[in-house]
């Protein structure tokens, strides 16, 4: 398991005083006026940085990063992408897991028969998107329980109801 979650990504210096804007990933926005500590990716590792959070507004998060007291300061963060460590994430509910977690798993159908590994999830409106690939072609479902009734984290699968998946899915030509 992935021991760091990306919960946002910074768009721009917000003003002269060393602001960041930052689009949030994490399905609470307000998540970000409890976490004192982020990370930044560099090469293999992550980085820790001191963060505080001045306010939430719109479905945006205005925060300051580090030691960033200038604009100058704030923009080496720029299209920079925010994880938190997997200790001070929500905890989830039952049947949630964190997408980090899914991608890689493998669809399987009744029969044992795979529709692909799952490569992305797409979250564009009411319901996640699943984006599977198998030979250079992809599958793209939304997640409803009733195409894919149990996932399993652990051992990388995902099960699917081929009649279902059939229905609603997409396939590339």
């Amino acid at each position: 398991m992935i021991d760091y979650l990306m919960i946002g990504e910074v768009l721009k210096p917000q003003g002269i005083k060393g602001e960041v804007k930052i689009k949030p990933y994490a399905a609470n926005h307000d998540d970000f006026r409890r976490w004192k500590t982020l990370y930044i990716k560099q090469g293999e590792s992550y980085q820790s940085l001191k963060v505080k959070c001045n306010r939430v507004h719109e479905g945006f998060v205005y925060a300051m990063l580090g030691e960033c007291a200038s604009m100058e300061d704030a923009e080496k963060f720029r299209a920079v992408q925010l994880y938190v460590d997997r200790a001070h994430a929500n905890p989830l509910e039952e049947d949630e897991v964190y997408i980090s977690d899914l991608i890689g798993c493998e669809g399987v159908d009744e029969e044992g028969k795979s529709i692909g590994v799952l490569q992305d999830v797409l979250q564009h409106g009411v319901v996640d998107v699943y984006v599977f690939k198998a030979k250079g072609k992809s599958v793209m479902a939304p997640a409803l329980k009733a195409v894919f009734p149990t996932v399993d984290v652990a051992g990388k699968r995902i099960s699917v109801i081929r009649e279902k998946l059939d229905e609603v899915a997409v396939w590339e030509e």
